[in-house]
């Protein structure tokens, strides 16, 4: 894979899985484009390419942006990697204050793996007119192989009657792109992934992380957590 230019990236890691035991971790597999087995608690890495949505297409194809014969890194592509702690709740943030040709190349995939090349389908994350920055990815493994990235959509509940929110084609909520500090406004329009996991692990144990973010859908991780204070997350406690 062509290296493209990265983002700033933070992962905070919230440990809402009670009664966990950690275990030294076991994969040393370090880059999103190579293959890993886990195990519960292992780190896992993962990276997400932002850019255009043809971009991560090939002869009409979807590709995984490990494989070459995609041009990200001459489409000015951006890329982000992370290394969350596999089968606990992350809550990622992507600092594009400074970089707003993250959201202005319109859609991001998230990726890992070679041999199985699992990808995520392409979501939207904004234009000049719209920007979303709250989503949720499910990463699902089969005996400890990462099979499927999934963007799942909670609908518009979360942002009715709120005036800087518009719902878009009735799935996500968006942010006018005038109100960003990108375009002039106020609000940092950085992006918040809440990150869970499913299926098993390589000892046929299940991972449960998926099943506690969905109890708790009707709630956003921005709010849960007082303790993120002075971050990008503190400016939507009065949204979410």
């Amino acid at each position: 894979m062509r290296s493209p230019a990265k983002v700033m990236v933070t992962a905070v890691v919230l440990a809402l899985l009670a009664g966990s035991v950690v275990t030294d971790n076991q994969n040393h597999v370090y880059t999103p484009c190579a293959d890993a087995k886990i195990q519960r608690w292992d780190g896992f890495t993962f990276a997400i390419a932002f850019a255009s949505r043809d971009s991560f297409y090939y002869n009409g194809a979807q590709l995984s942006p490990c494989d070459g014969r995609l041009s990200l890194s001459s489409g000015n592509a951006q890329l982000a990697v992370f290394r969350p702690k596999v089968d606990e709740i992350s809550l990622l943030t992507i600092n594009t204050s400074n970089n707003p040709t993250v959201t202005n190349g319109g859609f991001m995939v998230a990726f890992a793996g070679r041999k199985y090349a699992a990808r995520s389908l392409p979501v939207f994350i904004g234009n000049g007119t719209y920007v979303v920055t709250s989503f949720t990815l499910a990463l699902e493994f089969h005996k400890g192989t990462l099979r499927n990235l999934y963007w799942k959509r909670d609908g518009c509940a979360s942002c009715s009657g709120k005036s800087a929110f518009v719902c878009l084609n009735n799935q996500v909520c968006a942010i006018r792109a005038s109100s960003c500090k990108t375009q002039g406004g106020t609000v940092d329009c950085s992006i918040g992934i809440q990150l869970a996991f499913s299926g098993t692990d390589k000892h046929d144990s299940v991972l449960n992380s998926w099943y506690e973010v969905s109890n708790l859908r009707q709630y956003s991780l921005y709010g849960l957590y007082s303790n993120l204070k002075d971050s990008l997350t503190s400016q939507y406690n009065k949204l979410f």
